[in-house]
């Protein structure tokens, strides 16, 4: 390779790390999201403080829930986190949601897809009936691929076993 190209490559991936903040959501208040998860950019997740901000949203009214081993049926401690994400939901008609499933690491990696979806499945269906519109709501199922932790203990597992409602400024109604 030619030592322009190689110049260039360079250039390139330092270009490329230097847009890399890893202090990004540190301080969770006032924190700006370039075009991520909180849409189109310039959009603050506020304050774990504000009622109306997503960062209130994760923290108080919570933005998971938990499943049992191959198990997609909501608990009632689930239905109750989801009933509060419902009247939020409901209260702010400019945010909608992607529900993600997530699974243990143990089983396939089919098996644990097929588990995710439905346990995201389950989360949508039951924000539809407390009111949320469905237009407003999509599911993606990680399956194994996301863990928040990485073991071989229960205790470990259990946190993995989740589905997470990750809200968005919607892109018009």
């Amino acid at each position: 390779m030619k030592f322009a190209t190689k110049a260039v490559i360079l250039l390139a991936g330092l270009a490329l790390a230097a847009c890399n903040n890893p202090d990004k959501y540190a301080s969770g208040a006032g924190v700006v999201d370039p075009g991520g998860a909180y849409g189109d950019g310039g959009i603050s997740q506020g304050s774990i403080n504000d009622p109306n901000s997503p960062a209130y949203f994760a923290a108080t009214i919570g933005d998971k829930v938990l499943f049992a081993v191959d198990q997609s049926t909501l608990t009632p401690e689930a239905r109750s986190i989801l009933a509060g994400q419902a009247q939020w939901l409901g209260s702010h008609p400019a945010y909608n949601a992607i529900i993600e499933g997530h699974a243990d690491e143990q089983g396939t990696r089919e098996y644990n897809l097929a588990l995710g979806a439905r346990r995201a499945n389950s989360v949508q269906e039951y924000l539809v009936s407390q009111g949320v519109s469905s237009a407003r709501l999509r599911t993606v199922s990680y399956g194994k691929e996301r863990p928040l932790a990485v073991c071989s203990t229960e205790d470990c597992y259990s946190k993995n076993r989740r589905a997470v409602t990750v809200i968005s400024m919607g892109l018009g109604s």
